[in-house]
């Protein structure tokens, strides 16, 4: 087994567009964020991500029975589940720590999910497991003794990888429950990391409620992950994920009274196919302005050379300005 690997994904002019129309949105949600400011607001959202991380895995308590756990109220129910929504809210008050490209910090929160759940929380699992619905086998998790170094492989490639965190969060999403490391809890747990890699990308992603839509589509995320199997790589899963977080963020555009589909001063609707690729490094790099040419050369599916010469162009236009060296600069968009 090679020690290296790059997770088979193709990337679509689908998936391209998603990842600019969800940046755009995420300016808008940055400028205009109350969660930040209401901490009644983050525990509400926290609390609806819980219940839904934990109903997908068929835990039976009610967002009102959830709350009133978190809110240290006695609630009747089974001990297991109980134990299920007091282990999963301590995680999620810990993960902000947590570094997402460390695989000890993923252990420790597999282990505090699991706690009194089951016998290898905070483990690898050492023996094989299936996943089934009903008595349909739907995926079989990898070899256990090939699980260890599966899993340094997927971590090394997240911590090098050049691609966008919005497509790196979902691509390590999918090989997570691909592989299947954990005995349980991994439907959970692997929720539970994107948001992290999300939030250390954007802080505010810790108090978005995304499990809250997954809970809605779940029939689209089971979906969504055979066909992803069927095909051998992750797009297909890519691809569903990034609707899932553009819709997360209508949701709360709309709260806030805000447009869901931001017009920039270039005439472009995120809401709509960005056609070209000068049009498509303007946006990203609006959403980000220190952006690589390496990093913007794997969002597009094209190649280093052909970025380089976008914004040579997009520089000799006036439409771009360099400040600073190549390793500490950034990009200013006229």
């Amino acid at each position: 087994m090679s020690d290296s690997y790059t997770p088979p994904f193709t990337m679509t002019e689908e998936i391209t567009n998603l990842v600019i129309e969800i940046g755009e949105q995420v300016g808008a949600v940055a400028t205009y964020d109350t969660l930040q400011s209401n901490p009644k607001l983050r525990r509400a959202s926290r609390i609806r991500s819980i219940h839904s991380s934990l109903a997908i895995e068929q835990n039976t308590l009610t967002l009102e029975q959830v709350t009133d756990l978190i809110n240290g109220k006695t609630v009747l129910g089974p001990p297991q589940e109980i134990r299920e929504v007091r282990n999963a809210y301590e995680a999620y008050e810990r993960v902000e720590a947590l570094d997402p490209y460390n695989i000890k910090n993923l252990l420790l929160a597999h282990k505090i999910l699991m706690d009194g759940l089951v016998k290898e929380a905070g483990c690898f699992r050492s023996g094989n497991v299936s996943v089934y619905a009903g008595k349909q086998l739907i995926h079989a998790g990898s070899p256990a003794n090939y699980v260890p170094k599966l899993m340094k492989q997927l971590f090394d490639w997240l911590k090098k990888s050049k691609l966008h965190p919005l497509m790196k969060s979902c691509i390590f999403h999918y090989e997570f429950e691909f592989i299947h490391p954990f005995a349980d809890g991994n439907g959970r747990t692997g929720r539970l990391w994107q948001s992290l890699i999300l939030q250390k990308w954007k802080e505010f992603f810790a108090w978005m409620p995304i499990e809250s839509l997954i809970y809605e589509k779940q029939e689209g995320y089971y979906k969504a992950l055979n066909v992803s199997n069927k095909a051998g790589e992750s797009t297909a899963f890519v691809a569903f994920m990034l609707k899932v977080i553009r819709d997360t963020l209508k949701t709360v555009l709309k709260s806030q009274n805000r447009p869901t589909k931001i017009r920039e001063n270039v005439g472009v609707n995120v809401g709509t196919n960005i056609d070209t690729n000068e049009e498509k490094i303007l946006a990203l790099l609006r959403q980000d302005n220190r952006l690589t040419a390496k990093t913007l050369a794997a969002t597009l599916g094209v190649t280093d050379r052909q970025v380089e010469r976008i914004l040579a162009k997009l520089k000799a236009r006036g439409r771009l300005v360099r400040h600073g060296a190549s390793k500490n600069g950034y990009w200013e968009v006229v």
